[in-house]
C-alpha cells in the first residue's frame, strides 16, 4: 500500500504459540496450595461421613450382648464376638438359598430392565418417529401420579396372574418412566442424527444400529440406570410380601428372609415368658444380629459399586452444561 512516496506495510497480529496457550489455560485452572489443602480436607470429611457409619455398624455386629447392655453402642466394645454371625450361620441353608434367589432376580431384572428402558428411550429420541410426542407424554404422566397400590396389585394378580411367580418380583420394578426419560435425554444429547442416518445409508437395520452403534456409545447412561435397577431389586422385599405366599418360602429373596429373621427375634423377645426353661434371652444376640443383617445386605452392593463408578459418575452429568 502506497501513501505518497512511502510504503505502509500491513501490521501482522501477534500470534501466540500453542504452548503458551496451554500454559495460560493451566495457570487459569490451577488452584493455589492453601485452597487445594482446604478442598482435600473437605473431601476427606465427606468420605469419613460415608465410611464411619458402615464401620460403626460392623463394630456393633461384632459386639457382645453384655457389652451393648453395659455401655451401649460403642467403637470400643468391652467384648468382641462373632455370635451374631454364628447365629445367622445356623440358618445358612435358608439364607444361602435366599441369597441365590436375590442374585438371580437382580441379574435377570437388571438386564431385562436395561433392554426395555433403552429400546423405548431410543425410539423416543429419534425425531423421525411420528408418535414421539404422544408416547413421551404417556410416559411422563406416571411420573406425576399413578394408579396406586390397589390397582397395581389387582392387575398383577387378577389380570396377569403373577402371584407366587418370580415374574411378580421382576416385572413391577423393571420399567420406570424416570429411567426412560433419563436414557432418552442421554441419547438425544450424545448421539447425533447423522450417525444413525449414515448407518441407514450403509444398509444397516434398526436392530443392527441399536446393538452395534447405539449401545456401545451409551455405556455411561446404561451403567447409571443399571445401578439404579440393581439397587431397587436387591433392596426390594415389599413385592415378596405382596405377591409371594408363605407356602412358597423357597422363592423368598434375601431381603425378605432377613426381615423375617429380625421379626422372629423380636417376637421371641416380646414372648420371653413363654420360652423353654433351658433358654434365655442372653442366648439371642438381638442387637448385633440386626447389625449383622445390615452388613450382609450392604456389602455385596458396596463391593460391586467401584466397577460401575466411572460410568455412573459420567451418567449423572447427563444434561449438564460442560465448559
Amino acid at each position: 500500500m502506497l501513501v505518497g512516496n512511502s510504503k505502509i506495510r500491513p501490521q501482522k497480529m501477534p500470534q501466540m504459540k500453542p504452548q503458551k496457550i496451554v500454559d495460560g489455560v493451566k495457570r487459569f485452572n490451577q488452584v493455589s496450595i492453601p485452597v487445594n489443602i482446604l478442598f482435600n480436607f473437605i473431601f476427606i470429611i465427606i468420605a469419613l461421613t460415608c465410611v464411619i457409619p458402615l464401620l460403626f455398624v460392623i463394630i456393633i455386629s461384632l459386639s457382645s450382648n453384655e457389652s451393648i447392655r453395659e455401655i451401649g453402642y460403642s467403637f470400643t466394645p468391652n467384648e468382641w464376638t462373632f455370635s451374631a454371625y454364628s447365629y445367622l450361620w445356623e440358618m445358612r441353608n435358608y439364607i444361602g438359598r435366599a441369597f441365590l434367589v436375590s442374585i438371580g432376580i437382580t441379574v435377570v431384572g437388571t438386564m431385562l430392565g436395561l433392554y426395555l428402558n433403552s429400546t423405548m428411550a431410543y425410539v423416543l429420541s429419534r425425531r423421525s418417529f411420528k408418535l414421539r410426542r404422544f408416547f413421551t407424554l404417556m410416559i411422563f404422566i406416571p411420573m406425576l401420579f399413578n394408579g396406586g397400590l390397589v390397582s397395581t396389585y389387582l392387575i398383577n394378580t387378577q389380570l396377569l396372574h403373577l402371584q407366587n411367580t418370580y415374574l411378580a418380583l421382576i416385572l413391577p420394578i423393571c420399567v420406570s418412566s424416570f429411567y426412560i426419560i433419563v436414557m432418552r435425554t442421554y441419547l438425544q444429547t450424545t448421539i447425533p442424527d447423522s450417525v444413525v442416518e449414515s448407518a441407514k445409508i450403509d444398509g444397516a437395520s434398526q436392530h443392527r444400529i441399536f446393538f452395534h452403534i447405539i449401545l456401545p456409545i451409551s455405556l455411561p447412561g446404561l451403567a447409571t440406570i443399571g445401578l439404579f435397577l440393581a439397587f431397587a431389586y436387591w433392596n426390594d422385599w415389599f413385592s415378596t410380601m405382596l405377591y409371594i405366599q408363605s407356602n412358597y418360602a423357597k422363592m423368598y429373596p434375601l431381603q425378605y428372609v432377613l426381615v423375617d429373621i429380625e421379626e422372629n427375634i423380636q417376637n421371641m423377645i416380646r414372648n420371653a415368658q413363654y420360652m423353654m426353661p433351658g433358654q434365655s434371652l442372653s442366648d439371642i444376640p438381638a442387637e448385633s444380629v440386626r447389625m449383622a443383617i445390615v452388613v450382609i445386605v450392604v456389602l455385596p452392593i458396596a463391593m460391586a459399586y467401584p466397577y460401575f463408578q466411572k460410568y455412573f459418575i459420567t451418567g449423572l452429568t447427563i444434561g449438564s452444561v460442560k465448559g
